[in-house]
Order: structure tokens, then C-alpha cells, then sequence
């Protein structure tokens, strides 16, 4: 996300990258200070524990990072007069009743799901101006995440078991960072008017199983290894994990499209621009 971001933003104004190093979720002092030295109009947050079964065991650190980290740089923000842009995450729901609007109650189901939930009230109470955007199932050419694990096991095993009892929109993080940009362009052309604050969201359009993002991944691939895993469809219950998951993770975006009048690729497309890039990089395939 935020090598994608880096990227995107260069066409909405002058981009302050800032490493771990420099802004570290877990020190909300030093993010106050970094926010009071730098001086900016707009916060991109694209840090977060993202690690969901690890926040069973490590709540409190992904606490720290996750919903105080964020809370500091919302307080920063409303001291410097600027706008803080937010990345939550579909895990708010319990999976129970999706396609999910911004007003839907939230009730996650795991300890990152609470956590960002944590963080979208810090941000919210903090009197900032705000644009939290919603993912789901994020992925990307690079860090760690659903794609490149499936490439790495059909280069490894004949057979690969995905579950196919849980439905959401794989989202690529070009998409996210590209609209992010489209967004801030049109929120300078409507003078950063207050009542576009608040919450989105951001995924592309359609929706899949793990099985079918899966499927798309290997068959893509596969001309490019001696041979091709088969992929499984499986059960939840056949893939036990320590954190629960949200069973529909579908998300309505509707409210971001007629807000800001962006276009949301299909997933299945955004998905083979992804592969495509890939496979002419030769990285991971």
C-alpha cells in the first residue's frame, strides 16, 4: 500500500514519504511530533498490524498500532488543521449480513478486527477532518499477502486446499492508491468542504471466494512452471485459523462512487493487470 501510494499521490501534491523509522504506529509521541514538524495538509496512513491471526495472541500491540496510532495522528491533525486519510478494513463485520453500507452496525469477530474498529472511533472522536476508507481482501506485487502466498504454493505443492465458504472483493492496492488520488483531487476542487469527512467504502467491484481468487491466480500462471498445483475448494471448518472470519465481506461502495464519482475496476480485471505485471517482471511467478 504504500509503495502504491507513494506512487498515486504524486499527482495530488508534493508526497512526504516517511519510513517506519519515522513513523511508527506504536510511538504516538513521536507521530505528534513528526505531524508538527512536517506541517502537512493531508495524512496518508498506509501502516497497520495486518497480521489477523496474530492479533489473537498480540492484541495489545496491534492496539497500539492499530487504534492509538491512529488516534494520535487524528489529534495531530486537528491541531495542524488537516485532513487524515485512514485505511479500515471489512473485518468491523461479523460476516453476517453483506453487502455492507457505511451506516451498517459494526461487530467484528477478531482481535484486528477490533483494533481497527478502536482506530476508526479514535479518528472520529478526535473532531478531524477525515476520509476512512474501508478495504477488503487487499493484495498486491509486493509485502506479504493472499497472491503472492498462492504463487509461492504452486510453486511448491500439487495441491492447494482454499476455502470457498467465505465471499468478499479481492481489492489490488493500485486501486486503493489510484482512487485515493482521484478522491483528494476532487476534495481540493470542492475546497475540502467539511461535509465530505467521514467514512468509505473502497474495494473493487464484483465479488469472489478464496477458491475463485485462487483459481484465477494458478490458471493465469501457469504456463510459466512445469506444472500447476491443483486448487481444492475446502471449508472454513476444514482450515481451522486462531482468528474467525467474517463469512461475507462483501462491501457497498456506492457511497464513495456517488460521493466523489470514481469508477471501481471489477476484481477479476484488477487481478490480471496484477498478474500481468508480474509475469513481465518475472518476480514471484
Amino acid at each position: 500500500m504504500g509503495w502504491e501510494l507513494e506512487r498515486s499521490l504524486q499527482s495530488a501534491g508534493t508526497v512526504v514519504a516517511c519510513a517506519r523509522e519515522e513513523a511508527d504506529l506504536a510511538d504516538p509521541r513521536a507521530l505528534r511530533e513528526l505531524v508538527k514538524r512536517v506541517r502537512p495538509a493531508i495524512i496518508v496512513n498506509a501502516a497497520a498490524y495486518t497480521a489477523v491471526d496474530g492479533a489473537e495472541s498480540n492484541e495489545a500491540l496491534a492496539s497500539r498500532i492499530n487504534a492509538e496510532g491512529p488516534g494520535a495522528l487524528a489529534d495531530a491533525a486537528r491541531e495542524q488543521n488537516a485532513w487524515l486519510v485512514h485505511y479500515s478494513t471489512d473485518y468491523v463485520f461479523d460476516g453476517k449480513g453483506g453487502p455492507y453500507t457505511e451506516t451498517d452496525a459494526t461487530n467484528p469477530i477478531n482481535a484486528y478486527g477490533r483494533t481497527k474498529q478502536a482506530g476508526e472511533d479514535a479518528i472520529q472522536r478526535s473532531g478531524c477532518q477525515h476520509l476512512i476508507f474501508r478495504g477488503s481482501w487487499v493484495y498486491g506485487a509486493r509485502g506479504g499477502n493472499f497472491l503472492r502466498t498462492i504463487l509461492r504454493l504452486a510453486r511448491e505443492r500439487e495441491s492447494i486446499g482454499v476455502v470457498n465458504d467465505q465471499k468478499g472483493a479481492p481489492t489490488w492496492s493500485r486501486t486503493i492508491a489510484d482512487v485515493t488520488a482521484a478522491v483528494l483531487v476532487r476534495l481540493d476542487e470542492r475546497g475540502y468542504d467539511p461535509a465530505l469527512s467521514g467514512i468509505y467504502h473502497l474495494a473493487n467491484s464484483g465479488e469472489a471466494t478464496w477458491y475463485e481468487f485462487a483459481s484465477l491466480i494458478v490458471d493465469e500462471t501457469r504456463e510459466l512452471r512445469q506444472s500447476s498445483p491443483r486448487v481444492q475448494p475446502i471449508t472454513t471448518a476444514e482450515y481451522p485459523t486462531p482468528a474467525r472470519r467474517p463469512a461475507d465481506s462483501r462491501l457497498n461502495t456506492s457511497r464513495l462512487t456517488s460521493t466523489f464519482g470514481v469508477t471501481l475496476t471489477h476484481w477479476r480485471t484488477a487481478a490480471l493487470l496484477c498478474l500481468a505485471e508480474l509475469k513481465a517482471s518475472g518476480t514471484d511467478t
